[in-house]
């Protein structure tokens, strides 16, 4: 009986024999190649990616652009930092809260993930999803109610406006736009007034930053937070603290920082309770009451030992 070895051999001569007496495969008029796309591009994104990194916009993260109360929010904020102005005036169903953020944490995330993987749809700003995919990603209940919550935070988000002289994605626009152009219903459930699917077009200012990756990563128990306030420290935090082992902050900064519209002393007594409940992710929080700062670091103990050994 012949050895497996020289079976093996003599069947690869026979291939290469066979191949060096066959023609290319261009004889026949078939050259070896990928198959055209056989779709033009969409003017639209479908928002349909299952593994995606929550991310969300920087400069939204360093201003206050959302209210963090569930009553209707009124008043018109302007503030200054750094060279930076920005103005937020409400629309007619008041400020876009911190609550209908997560519209826009969702469609950035599809977004980024849609640029990563080359997708020609994700150039665009309009973004098409499930509300369903939508509500099971951002840890909400799907009943009834959530849909017509989802409905008027897109009309909150729709009537804010923006004026400010931030650079996004390398552009400089100076004028007032919404958070988002607009919004439709694509789909309607066939027995009820629920929307299925929805269409948002992002604001040019917003998709310039996506586009140019000025975002960050947060972590997924954003969506578990609870309240507005614990939402919008951890914001902070992350874009302040980042990576690094600490960042301190006095109380009045932080206080203008989140946008609360609770006095002073309400706010320090809220960040103090915070801190105590060790709620934030990626971070802990420590108040100084002699400094009346409050200090965040990281829950990472390789980044807080090669600090200390740095300042060794």
């Amino acid at each position: 009986m012949d050895k497996l070895s020289d079976v093996i051999a003599r069947f690869e001569q026979k291939v290469l024999e066979r191949r060096k007496e066959e023609p290319p495969p261009e004889v026949f008029g078939k050259r070896s190649r990928l198959l055209p796309y056989r779709h033009p591009t969409r003017d639209f994104f479908i928002a349909d990616i299952l593994d995606w990194s929550l991310k969300d916009d920087r400069h939204s993260m360093e201003h206050p652009m959302f209210s963090l109360s569930k009553k209707p929010d009124r008043r018109i904020r302007h503030y200054e930092h750094n060279g930076n102005s920005i103005t937020i005036a409400p629309g007619a169903y008041g400020l876009a809260t911190i609550w209908d953020k997560d519209i826009l944490i969702y469609l950035i995330s599809q977004i980024v993930e849609g640029l990563n993987q080359g997708r020609e749809d994700a150039k665009s700003r309009k973004v098409r999803f499930r509300v369903y995919d939508y509500l099971v990603s951002t840890n909400r209940p799907v009943g009834g109610e959530h849909y017509k919550r989802l409905e008027a935070g897109l009309d909150r988000l729709k009537g804010t406006s923006i004026k400010t002289n931030i650079t996004a994605g390398s552009v400089r626009i100076k004028h007032a736009f919404g958070l988002i152009d607009d919004w439709k219903i694509i789909e309607k459930s066939s027995t009820n007034e629920r929307m299925i699917a929805v269409e948002v077009t992002l604001s040019e200012w917003l998709y310039n930053a996506v586009a140019a990756r000025e975002v960050l990563t947060l972590n997924r128990d954003y969506f578990r937070l609870g309240g507005a306030l614990e939402r919008r420290l951890y914001e902070v935090a992350r874009k302040h603290c980042g990576r690094q082992a600490k960042w301190i902050v006095g109380v009045e900064m932080l206080h203008r920082k989140s946008g609360s519209a609770s006095p002073l002393k309400r706010f320090r007594l809220e960040a103090k309770r915070i801190a105590v409940s060790d709620v934030i992710p990626d971070y802990r929080m420590r108040y100084d009451p002699e400094t009346d700062q409050i200090m965040f670091y990281t829950r990472d103990p390789r980044v807080l030992a090669e600090s200390i050994s740095a300042n060794a």
